[in-house]
């Protein structure tokens, strides 16, 4: 049965859908903030605080929760995977590299396309900016296509230059 395509037909697609999806017994289907699992700080280049909902049983794409200090910002990261930002509280912006800067606050979504440049800024200087980040990295990880380069606080100019410097080598 073809999902896609020319060969697609909707009465075999309607056919393959049942009631009833068992998920796995391996993992919880529920995760509690306070069950998040903490990133130790200095294991990622990132210096944000960031917590995964790593024992949900997603095989496709990861959870984090991620809070910016105030003032303060990501790092300047790119990557193959798609990553989508839910701001759940505070106002900021972000550098992506190909669009003019987007401002974003609370209840906005924030888009970040594969392997383009991107830091997050959180704008205000008293109130922590939070995220639900999700990303697809872990499919990209099945097909073995995952990777992520962080130029930690430079600008989008210092990291194209230091990057694109190694990949000319």
């Amino acid at each position: 049965m073809a999902t896609s395509g020319p060969s697609f037909a909707m009465a075999d697609f309607l056919a393959g859908i049942t009631h009833a999806v068992r998920p796995g017994r391996q993992r919880p289907l529920v995760v509690h903030d306070k069950d998040l699992e903490l990133i130790p700080a200095g294991s990622v280049p990132n210096p944000t605080t960031l917590r995964v909902a790593g024992t949900l049983p997603t095989a496709t794409f990861e959870l984090f929760r991620q809070v910016i200090p105030p003032g303060e910002s990501s790092d300047m990261q790119r990557h193959y995977h798609e990553t989508v930002h839910f701001v759940i509280s505070g106002d900021g912006h972000s550098e992506i590299e190909g669009a003019d800067a987007v401002t974003w606050t609370t209840g906005s979504f924030v888009y970040t396309p594969p392997w383009a440049w991107h830091r997050h800024y959180n704008d205000s200087a008293k109130h922590p900016a939070e995220f639900l980040t999700i990303e697809n990295s872990r499919l990209l990880g099945l097909f073995g296509l995952a990777r992520r380069q962080s130029a930690g606080l430079a600008t989008l100019a210092e990291a194209r230059a230091r990057f694109d410097d190694q990949e000319e080598k």
